[in-house]
């Protein structure tokens, strides 16, 4: 590791925290470096020992960035390890020799789709921060009557137990072979606890099948099967570094360049709803 990397940054690679809140967690003294409290700016080489309220960082310097895409199934639980037993995400990714893959947000046991994962937990804090604008799509699958002014509610905004939310985009798939259940393609910009279900349920209508297909310019890859893995090549990594500006702010997409990715995950969904239309 290179001489004098500052703490809060040590902290927010290693998945302890986002840069803020390490500085938070710094100035309430509950970060001691070999034993004395450490100080906002602190520089460090990686040897020393460090504490975060009582336990021991394990600082790792890391070779590349690396993200790993993951086809979550339903049933599984997004942590490590589930005191009832049941089976976890983790259980079916990659060793990483040494390396402490972080989770990008979560997805309940009844969701399944796209999870993703990175050895950077600055990259994973800042894939989850509202500042940039990941927004999260998901195929659902709708029982009971959907009507133009619902979806009107949705998009506007709906009031929740923990506040305002809403759709950015709500989409409806082929729908023309079931009357009782619907297709739809929806778009937020939160991950708040089974915020889609909750969203449907204030209309009146029951999500019967939930599945998260795209995180900001990742989207699922169709050929990738429930359980499975893959690790994104360096150039769609530096996408995602882009997009949070850990590459500079300069080299944020262009409008151009933001208009392929929607392109491409456009040809995607339609691949996917002809697959679904097979099945059938």
């Amino acid at each position: 590791m290179s001489e004098g990397e500052k703490i809060q940054k040590l902290l927010a690679a290693n998945g302890v925290a986002s840069r803020r809140e390490a500085e938070r967690l710094i100035a309430a003294g509950r970060v001691l470096v070999d034993g004395q409290p450490a100080h906002i700016g602190q520089r460090l080489s990686g040897k020393e020992k460090i504490e975060v309220d009582g336990k021991r960082v394990r600082v790792e310097e890391l070779d590349r960035r690396r993200v790993i895409v993951y086809h979550k199934r339903e049933g599984e639980v997004c942590t490590r390890s589930d005191p009832e037993g049941r089976p976890t995400v983790f259980d079916n990714l990659p060793s990483m020799r040494g390396e402490r893959l972080i989770s990008v947000g979560r997805l309940d046991i009844n969701t399944s789709g796209l999870l993703l994962f990175t050895n950077d937990g600055e990259l994973a804090n800042r894939l989850m921060h509202p500042r940039y604008n990941m927004d999260r799509e998901y195929a659902v699958r709708i029982h009971g009557d959907v009507t133009d002014e619902m979806i009107e509610r949705l998009k506007e905004g709906v009031w929740l137990e923990d506040g305002m939310a809403k759709f950015t985009d709500v989409r409806a798939a082929n729908n023309d072979t079931d009357r009782t259940n619907h297709w739809f393609y929806v778009a937020l910009l939160e991950g708040r606890n089974r915020e889609v279900r909750r969203l449907w349920e204030s209309q009146g209508v029951e999500v019967s099948r939930l599945k998260r297909v795209r995180y900001g310019p990742v989207f699922i890859p169709s050929h990738l099967t429930q359980g499975s893995w893959l690790e994104l090549p360096p150039k769609d990594v530096s996408v995602l570094l882009r997009e949070v500006e850990l590459a500079g702010e300069r080299a944020k997409l262009k409008p151009e360049e933001l208009k392929q990715f929607k392109r491409q995950n456009d040809r995607l969904r339609r691949r996917a709803e002809r697959g679904r239309r097979t099945k059938r």
